[in-house]
């Protein structure tokens, strides 16, 4: 007797059939492997059979993931031996892994003279590698894939086609004599000088360049970076001007995790992340004043990652220092992936380009993450997890198909199909044209990756995303769910973290920018009792106008100005506080106007966001005030300015907010009057910025804690669930979890998938899932 193993997850172009068929023979077992749309099929006859998964899951490939085996028994004949079968046309859908890291093997090989990729830019094998950015169609092959122009040398051909070699039907396999190369060329219209590097070969002459003040342009894995000496205060403050990328900071690259511990902390989770496959932009804290502030003003972190392809590893071998490494485009718009593109785009802003002909099929950005209570979070998924899918949690369906067009900042898209749910990279923000394009040009191709054909489409039910409006033009006659921003982001924190379909209620906070709120005004600071199936709004932070609107999402001022009017009014401030600067300042505002929207409404709508909450201390303490650089930028300064020391202070001195009733409904809600009190207080004492900002964070966990508490009291809820993106603040975050746990609550939170808007398609998903399951057993 025989049995059949149908094993799902990420075990399709990862060298998961050769080590089948490794331990086949090992084991003495006759049969065969195949790729499938369902995942790897393994047939199995001969003695010990039986613990042959043991074996295998003992055995994987580092990239090989495992998610789910089922075993049937098999009445037919043994054959006479163990073989991989080829796929047919149409088997393989939905097989594509990320890009990954260049593995030790590959590594020790571009180093070592003895082997015959020695010193190859683009060496790799089934375990790293691009997989992602070269795909172009499905089924995953190299005729489907940008390699497909490079033919194979005899010697590659052999090692593509032997079970026994890594690089057995590896579809990116190449070398030097008969893969991609790359060349170095003058850009802008500056005057450099390339028979300087004359001397050198292509990989030593850019980094040599970088090491003279130069930037560079380098076409690399998912997109063009720009890169120059991050100890170089001038090439940084030049590519700056150059990229007019005002605040927001430079990513870093560094030759190995020695050289990172020269400038920044690292932990030994942080270590083992930098390390992993995906190798991650990761978040450290910087050392002091060692390197330029220019590279990250204001900031107590540093996005550093080591190289993930060999070029880079190559170019920084000599390089005992950090390069900047960000990405290759005018501030504001998406990264540049061809050469002639590069050209076009970069002119401006980088000396030399640093090119190959190997096509990038694929945009994929670096992902970001950080290390909060010891697990990964990620930030920005893209490059090394994305397209990974997630199976979802027992009870949802494994037949229905759907598309979620996610969130308007921060965009990805999701697709179920098979149980599972697929996120697309990030792509960033729809308003701009270029990424909204690019959305449609992903669209269509996971679509075809995956052969999915959803039969609904969900979308936010903001009328006036992008996202939103999309999803209606793409449905024709198939219907369209609007999904509540923020029951989303708690729908996405279940998911991840396996919450079964039908598992009780939790107490959902979500605390993030904006969100539009079921009763017309924005949302930011709520909690939910919720599940997948729907959720009821129990409390949020106080609604305080947003004068101007949009503009005060980006003018920190204007949410100073209005949280201070809600409740203490001018009479107040003017009695109590003239004497300060911040006093000064808000006097010379247009007041009367200002007055006029709150009182009216007139472009001045409600919102309960926590990032307004943010942006209006910061302003208070003069962190920000005009126009914000990035995203964020108000409550990250506010954050980067903490002094840990204070957290330790005296329970009491901790900023008061209050949790009275709202009006109307009943319910209850944080509110910030007596803090904003204490903070004006502390700057007639001329308490220090780090000071505050630590009794604010302390002051707002207590209050979002108690609430919780009060909320969950008397009920049979035992969970909370935390997303949004103001919970990237890791002080924030930490400090409600901690006391959430030692409260006895179970606290669910993001690991893989990201708290901001990057995991909205994923709760969009899950939600319309659960509900359209629930309709069609009400209608059976």
């Amino acid at each position: 007797m025989g049995a059949r193993l149908t094993v799902s997850g990420q075990v399709q172009g990862v060298g998961f059939r050769p080590t089948v068929w490794r331990i086949a023979h090992e084991m003495g077992l006759t049969g065969d492997v195949k790729n499938t749309g369902e995942g790897v099929v393994i047939r199995l006859w001969g003695e010990g059979v039986e613990s042959f998964a043991d074996r295998l899951n003992d055995a994987l490939p580092p990239l090989a993931r495992i998610e789910r085996v089922s075993i049937e028994h098999l009445q037919e004949p043994a054959p006479d031996e163990f073989s991989i079968t080829n796929s047919q046309e149409g088997e393989m859908r939905g097989n594509v892994t990320p890009d990954a890291a260049t593995c030790a093997d590959c590594l020790a090989e571009i180093r070592s003279p003895f082997e015959r990729r020695y010193r190859y830019p683009f060496a790799n094998c089934t375990n790293c590698g691009p997989r992602f950015s070269i795909v172009k169609s499905a089924p995953y092959d190299r005729a489907k894939t940008t390699m497909a122009p490079f033919d194979l040398c005899e010697p590659c051909a052999e090692e593509y086609t032997e079970p026994t070699d890594r690089r057995f039907h590896a579809q990116p396999v190449a070398c030097g004599r008969c893969g991609p190369n790359i060349w170095i060329e003058k850009l802008g219209n500056g005057t450099v000088n390339l028979e300087a590097f004359s001397m050198l070969d292509d990989v030593d002459a850019t980094g040599g360049m970088i090491l003279n003040g130069h930037i560079v342009a380098i076409r690399g894995l998912g997109g063009v970076h720009l890169a120059c000496d991050a100890t170089n205060a001038e090439a940084v403050k030049e590519l700056r001007r150059r990229k007019l990328r005002d605040g927001k900071a430079f990513a870093l690259m560094a030759r190995d995790l020695d050289v990172v511990r020269q400038y920044c902390e690292v932990s030994e989770a942080e270590a083992k992340v930098l390390s992993s496959p995906q190798a991650p932009i990761v978040l450290l804290k910087k050392r002091a004043n060692i390197l330029p502030d220019e590279i990250a003003p204001g900031l107590d972190r540093l996005g550093v990652m080591l190289p993930y392809t060999p070029f880079y590893h190559l170019i920084l071998r000599r390089i005992g220092r950090p390069v900047i490494m960000t990405s290759g485009n005018p501030s504001g718009q998406p990264q540049c992936t061809g050469n002639q593109e590069a050209r076009d785009r970069l002119a401006s802003i980088a000396d030399f380009g640093c090119f190959h002909n190997r096509d990038i099929a694929n945009r994929i950005d670096d992902s970001v993450v950080r290390v909060d209570l010891d697990r990964e979070r990620v930030f920005r998924r893209a490059r090394g997890y994305a397209p990974q899918p997630l199976t979802l949690p027992e009870g949802f369906s494994q037949t229905l198909e759907l598309l979620a067009l996610g969130a308007e900042q921060k965009n990805t898209f999701c697709l179920i199909k098979n149980g599972r749910a697929i996120v697309s990279q990030h792509m960033g923000d729809l308003e701009d044209a270029s990424t909204h394009a690019d959305v449609a040009r992903n669209l269509e191709l996971y679509q075809n990756l995956f052969d999915h054909n959803p039969s609904l489409l969900a979308v936010d039910q903001h009328p006036q995303y992008l996202s939103t409006q999309r999803g209606y033009e793409m449905a024709g006659d198939r219907p369209v769910i609007e999904i509540q921003h923020h029951h989303a982001h708690i729908a996405s924190c279940l998911a991840e973290n396996g919450r079964p379909l039908a598992a009780d209620p939790v107490l959902g906070i979500a605390l993030d920018g904006t969100g539009l709120g079921d009763d017309g005004t924005i949302w930011g600071g709520e909690f939910l009792v919720c599940d997948y199936s729907g959720y009821r709004r129990v409390g949020c932070l106080k609604p305080v106008a947003l004068p101007g609107g949009a503009a005060a999402v980006k003018a920190p001022w204007r949410n100073l100005y209005a949280h201070l009017m809600a409740q203490m009014g001018w009479g107040e401030l003017s009695m109590n506080f003239s004497d300060l600067e911040i006093f000064k300042r808000l006097m010379d505002l247009p007041r009367d106007t200002l007055d006029a929207m709150i009182s009216t409404g007139t472009n001045a709508p409600l919102a309960s966001s926590c990032g307004r909450l943010f942006d209006a201390a910061a302003a208070l303490v003069g962190l920000a005030w005009g126009n914000q650089n990035y995203e964020g930028e108000a409550a990250i300064l506010f954050e980067a300015a903490l002094d840990h020391d204070a957290l330790n202070e005296p329970v009491d001195l901790a900023y008061p907010f209050s949790i009275p009733l709202m009006d109307g409904d009943g319910i209850p809600y944080i509110e910030p009057l007596a803090v904003w009190r204490a903070m004006l207080g502390d700057l007639i004492l001329d308490t220090p910025i780090g000071v505050m900002s630590a009794r604010f964070h302390r002051g707002l966990a207590n209050a979002i804690v108690a609430m919780a508490l009060r909320l969950t009291k008397d009920t049979t809820i035992d969970t909370v669930a935390l997303s949004g993106g103001c919970f990237q603040n890791a002080t924030l975050f930490q400090l409600v979890h901690h006391a959430l746990e030692e409260e006895g609550l179970t606290v669910l939170s993001h690991s893989q998938y990201p708290a901001n808007d990057g995991g909205i398609s994923l709760g969009q998903a899950v939600i319309a899932l659960a509900n359209t399951q629930e309709e069609d057993e009400i209608c059976a």
